[in-house]
Parts: structure tokens; sequence; C-alpha cells
């Protein structure tokens, strides 16, 4: 005999609802399953993995870092043997002492001192009209706007840590700015911008006019060293502050050219 259409449906529903709940339970022993293995692998610290193998490739393959490291460890200990500067004292400056036979030069020779802040005004005239000239003439903003975002920063730097005027200054009228007028000494300006005119020079492969710019930068800095118009990490920082706000700037430019929002209007740089 056949049986009826109803045993057979109950039967079906029978086996169907058997089936989901093996489903049912196979998915949840994958996912207790799942769980385990994570909590697993995060009980498992990374170090514990390390072999002699791993620290010869850590040492060949990425020895700058290792360097780094030693440098920490070294300059930790010099930290905390250090007898500080005390409060009547001026600045101990490494730089200052590196330039100290042509600081005398420059204070021994005042006519000499004037030619050199004349040609480091001439230079920063450079810079200056490079970076106009990119953006007014070759229509590529992105130097312009890092030296803007460059010179910003410096200003609430200066002004909010005012620097103590270096003993031994050698100012010059030539100089710039023009006539000794104040100026903050953190960080270099004049350094900053030319960092930012050379990043500018090799994305556009002009690469003599690079090096050029980066050797007259080097003598810049020995120059303002031994006028005693910076300190040395003001000069260091520059170099710094060159590199990052060119970074911002284009990471602005970027930001423009691919709005988060869709808008009605395009504006282009």
């Amino acid at each position: 005999m056949n049986p009826s259409p109803t045993v057979m449906n109950g039967g079906g529903a029978t086996l169907s609802g058997e089936a989901s709940a093996k489903r049912r339970r196979s998915r949840q022993q994958a996912a207790n399953g799942g769980m385990k293995n994570n909590s697993t692998r995060r009980s498992e610290a990374s170090f514990l993995k390390w072999t002699v193998a791993d620290a010869l490739h850590v040492a060949t393959h990425h020895w700058m870092p290792c360097l780094f490291a030693l440098g920490l460890l070294f300059f930790m200990g010099v930290e905390y043997t250090l007898h500080m500067v005390p409060p009547s004292s001026p600045p101990f400056d490494l730089g200052f002492l590196a330039t100290r036979p042509l600081h005398a030069l420059l204070q021994s020779s005042p006519h000499l001192n004037t030619l050199c802040a004349a040609l480091n005004t001439v230079f920063v005239g450079m810079q200056t009209s490079y970076i106009l000239w990119t953006w007014l003439i070759e229509g590529r903003p992105r130097a312009t706007i890092s030296t803007l975002f460059m010179f910003t920063c410096r200003g609430i730097l200066g002004y909010s840590t005012q620097l103590p005027l270096p003993q031994g200054f050698l100012g010059s009228g030539a100089d710039f700015p023009v006539g000794n007028v104040s100026f903050f000494l953190f960080f270099s300006g004049h350094v900053a911008g030319s960092v930012i005119a050379s990043l500018d020079m090799r994305r556009m492969q002009r690469w003599e006019l690079a090096w050029t710019f980066d050797v007259l930068n080097v003598l810049q800095a020995v120059r303002l060293l031994a006028s005693r118009g910076h300190y040395t990490i003001d000069l260091a920082v520059g170099v710094g502050a060159g590199i990052l706000f060119d970074s911002l700037a284009g990471k602005y430019e970027d930001s423009k050219r691919n709005p988060p929002f869709t808008t009605k209007h395009t504006f282009t740089l």
C-alpha cells in the first residue's frame, strides 16, 4: 500500500528539520572552533616564535632599524649621565664648536661677514623666485603651499618658545631679514625653504639644479652656524620641516583632486 500524502509530507518535514538542526550544529561547532583558534593565536606572543634565523634575517635585511636601536641605547646612556647646562650659562651647541675657527675669521673681518651675508640673501632670493615660478608660471602650486604651511608653523613654534640670541652673533645689514630686525631662531626658514625647492626640482627631474641647491644649502648652514645666526637644532629641524610640509602639501593637493564628497562644482588646483 502506498503511504498517504500526509505521512509523506510529515516524514519529509521531519527529515528537513533534522537536516536543518545538523547544519546549525555544524555552523556552531565551526564558529566555536574559530573562536578557539583566534583566542589561541592571541595568546601566543609573537616573540615566542622567534628563531636564530629570524634574528640573523633582521640584522642583515633590516640593519637600519638595528642601528637606530643601538643609537637609542647609546643616547639613553648619554642623556642620563650628562651634566645639564645651568640656567646662567649659554646653550651648548656642537655646531658652534665645529665652526669656531670660521666664527673667529668672520669676527675679525666684517667685510667678509657682510659678503657672506649678501650671498646668503641672494640664495634666499633664488629659493623664493623658484617657488613662486612653479606656481605663477608653471601652474604647480605644491611648493608654494608647502612654503606657506612651513612659515606659518615656524611662526607658531618660534613665538611659543623664544630662544635666546646666541652669544657672538655676527649680524649684517646685508643679511635677510634685511637690517638685522628680530627673527625667530627655531626653526630655520632658510634651510626649510631650500629643501622645499630642492624636492620640487627632483620631482621635475631637474637633478643638476637640485644638487646645486643642496650644496648651497649646506654652505648656508655652515655660514649660519659660523655667524651664530642659528643653533644647530634650528638647521636640523629646518631640513625635516621642509620634507614634512612638502609631503603635507602633496596630500592637500590629492585631497582636492579626489574630494571625499561629490559636489555640484569641481574645483581643480
